[in-house]
């Protein structure tokens, strides 16, 4: 899957919220007061996170913010060790906001999509009912 393909998918998704691209990175957002995104695709290391090496040619990272339960269903109880953040097309937690409950994939395959589409769904259903309280 390329960045260009997990963007449309991720438009197509949206249906009333948007996206923006700010240093390169894209911000998904459910609806439009832009308060926080509920995916992203980010194109290179910052001074925040390097973890996972995205100055590599052609390597982009997409994360998502998941519930509590399915993070825990994915990763169990205790915060992963031994993780390599810099793998290719595999599931882990965010190298940096795992604690929050995000996930990530570097470069994911198609299947691999396959498998992080409900994730998408839930982080922007998850979003969207919290910012409705």
């Amino acid at each position: 899957m390329t960045e260009d393909d997990i963007t449309q998918h991720l438009i197509d998704m949206l249906g009333g919220g948007h996206f923006e691209v700010a240093d390169d990175n894209t911000f998904f957002f459910h609806g439009a007061d832009n308060k926080f995104p509920f995916a992203t695709i980010v194109t290179k290391d910052n001074e925040f996170d390097s973890a996972s090496n995205l100055n590599r040619p052609g390597v982009f990272r997409l994360n998502m913010g998941v519930s509590k339960e399915t993070f825990r269903g994915l990763f169990g109880e205790a915060e992963p060790s031994g993780i390599d953040d810099t793998a290719l097309d595999r599931l882990m937690p965010h190298p940096v906001y795992a604690r929050m409950y995000w996930v990530s994939v570097i470069n994911p395959s198609a299947a691999t999509f396959e498998t992080v589409k409900p994730l998408l769904a839930e982080a922007r259903k998850l979003l969207a009912s919290r910012d409705g309280r």
